[in-house]
């Protein structure tokens, strides 16, 4: 009987040990998939999609936009050849810049940003040529530190020439460009900037504005407006 019992607990110890190692291969298979899965998703390569062609007759260059397109949100669209594109629809990546006589071709942008509108600018002055330059916004760090690009981070002023070449930073960074006016007998631009100025990675109406010039004749990093000895002094004034 003693015999019969020793074989029992032999065969039951058998079973469980078969169980136990057919659980922790089922355990490793999965977590092996799942690894499979994460590292073929992050290697699947982006669907891109251009948009309609924006033309400007005063230049030598077409321009295409660059999208993504992404299962949750609606089809990139430009709403005209001179203006700007509409954040509620799919990002714009990039710009190629092709140039109509001999077709070379080259990006705007050579990392990963998204354009939040573009404006073609153009001033004339008596006795000279015209100045045309295209004004930009553009995301191209996250600000707020949730491992994304999208409106809530900082959007930074950029300039270049016609042919998308010559870019130039125009605006702080960590701040937001709100909105622009072009001055033609300045030949400048003056362009309304919010700043994090409270430092919570966030752009409020508790955040400080200003204004920057910047020449559109030779563009570089703006000068802000509104300095702030001025800024206390309208202070003082108020209390």
């Amino acid at each position: 009987m003693k015999h019969q019992y020793h074989w029992l607990g032999k065969i039951t110890f058998v079973l469980f040990l078969v169980g136990f190692l057919f659980s922790c291969r089922a355990k490793v298979d999965r977590s092996t998939e799942q690894s499979q899965a994460i590292a073929q998703e992050q290697q699947k390569e982006p669907t891109i999609s251009y948009g309609d062609l924006i033309i400007k007759e005063q230049s030598d260059y077409v321009m295409i936009p660059v999208n993504v397109q992404e299962s949750n949100r609606e089809k990139a669209s430009i709403l005209d050849s001179s203006r700007s594109y509409k954040e509620n629809y799919s990002p714009l990546y990039n710009l190629i810049f092709y140039r109509k006589q001999d077709g070379e071709t080259h990006l705007l942008l050579d990392k990963k940003a998204i354009i939040n509108t573009y404006e073609w600018i153009e001033t004339k002055s008596a006795g000279k040529p015209p100045t045309r330059v295209w004004l930009y916004r553009i995301i191209d760090q996250d600000t707020n530190k949730d491992k994304k690009l999208d409106s809530q981070d900082a959007v930074i002023g950029y300039i270049s020439d016609v042919s998308g070449k010559n870019l130039q930073q125009v605006t702080p960074q960590n701040t937001k460009v709100l909105n622009w006016v072009v001055l033609p007998s300045q030949n400048a631009v003056f362009i309304r900037i919010i700043k994090d100025s409270n430092g919570d990675n966030k752009f409020t109406s508790a955040d400080k504005t200003n204004f920057v010039r910047v020449s559109l004749e030779q563009p570089k990093m703006g000068t802000e407006i509104i300095s702030e000895s001025i800024e206390q002094k309208i202070k003082s004034y108020l209390k």
